[in-house]
């Protein structure tokens, strides 16, 4: 068994990636398209365990950045940190490998098929043994797992704790499970306060139009100009993407991606990056695919007069329900919203911890008043089983 570290995605194959990301959107493409975004700050690495033959037998993304401190903290804690930072401005960045990448859901880990849990362990394992020898020798501050998924609890609660990580909640994943006819029977599955609150805001919606395009040729400086926007606006912000960001996944992902881009006359006033699978179910009815819904950007001077928000998932209730897809999956943040909206919640999870053990320790005790969960109580009721 060897543990292999890669500062391209081409060096592994496309077919052997894949293979170890069954029915994943974010693919080898995908990463291709992120590795050449020209992302500010973060370099990147991929990690596989290859057997005697070569065969590929697990992998996963990861990237190393200067991690500021603050970034999921809100309220007096914010400010608090800001203040800091305006006065010591390295005091709250450390450099950080993580595995995970900054622009996809969850913490891509990867087994080669038939793999069973014990042989997961020790190749996650190994993974992390070699992180260990690489921060060591780019004087990595600490190590992490951004969105290590619910579905992988169990394996990572036994290999990340025995290298000494500990968890704090990230923001959950909502989905919509969509087996509606059409959006009419989407709405009628929400409550009757949601449903008409839904309905009198696409009826001011009226007098946009949508058009879905393959690509942001012409209308880029636009697309930008929204992003930023929607960015600034943000409560939490770790990456800042680029136009060749938005370009490369078009292109690398092709049919499998799609611009939803919104109009106010000839004013682009949104636009919503997705993925989805792009092949019908043969019966006819809803299959296992999904659309994901990457990132949003709108105007906010009309965003709210026209509720741009909730035209936009409307419209991506549509496209799931056009590609008889089965879920819609609208990423992270605005968890309590999306809720009502009809979609179910899955629990992320940050690993990380300091290879100093004086500054972890008080890492330990300060992200206490510092969770996720503290200051939101839906999420602390997601999360209340979840404990390792």
């Amino acid at each position: 068994m060897e543990v292999v570290i890669a500062h391209s995605i081409e060096a592994f194959g496309r077919e052997e990636w894949n293979r170890l990301f069954p029915g994943e959107l974010e693919d080898w493409s995908y990463y291709r398209a992120v590795e050449n975004g020209c992302l500010a700050d973060f370099s990147w690495l991929y990690f596989g365990v290859r057997d005697a033959t070569g065969s590929l037998r697990a992998a996963v993304p990861a990237f190393l950045t200067d991690y500021r401190l603050d970034t999921t903290l809100s309220g007096g804690l914010k400010r608090f940190a800001d203040w800091l930072t305006r006065r010591f401005p390295r005091l709250l960045r450390q450099r950080m490998l993580s595995l995970g990448s900054p622009v996809s859901e969850i913490c891509h880990l990867g087994f080669a098929p038939g793999t069973g849990a014990d042989e997961q362990q020790r190749l996650l394992g190994a993974i992390l043994v070699q992180a260990e020898t690489i921060a060591e020798e780019k004087r990595v501050r600490m190590i992490a797992v951004k969105d290590a998924s619910a579905a992988q609890d169990a394996l990572w609660a036994a290999a990340a704790k025995a290298h000494g990580l500990r968890r704090q909640p990230g923001l959950p994943t909502a989905s919509v499970d969509m087996h509606f006819a059409s959006v009419d029977d989407y709405l009628g599955s929400l409550s009757k306060a949601t449903r008409k609150d839904v309905r009198r805001k696409l009826k001011r919606a009226e007098g946009l139009r949508m058009q879905w395009r393959a690509n942001i040729d012409g209308i880029e400086d636009e697309v930008m100009r929204l992003y930023r926007s929607t960015h600034a606006n943000a409560e939490f912000n770790f990456e800042e993407l680029t136009p060749e960001y938005f370009r490369g996944v078009l292109r690398e992902m092709g049919e499998r991606a799609g611009c939803a881009t919104y109009w106010l006359g000839e004013r682009l006033v949104a636009f919503n990056l997705v993925l989805h699978d792009n092949i019908p179910h043969a019966s006819g009815q809803h299959g296992g695919g999904r659309l994901l819904d990457k990132f949003l950007g709108m105007d906010y001077a009309v965003a709210r007069e026209y509720n741009l928000y909730f035209y936009t998932w409307i419209e991506n209730v549509r496209r799931c329900i056009d590609l008889k897809l089965g879920v819609y999956q609208s990423g992270q943040g605005l968890h309590a919203l999306k809720r009502r909206l009809g979609s179910r919640l899955s629990a992320n999870w940050l690993w990380y911890r300091h290879r100093n053990r004086v500054v972890d320790a008080v890492f330990a005790l300060v992200e206490r008043m510092a969770r996720l969960d503290r200051q939101d109580p839906e999420l602390a009721a997601l999360l209340k089983d979840s404990a390792p």
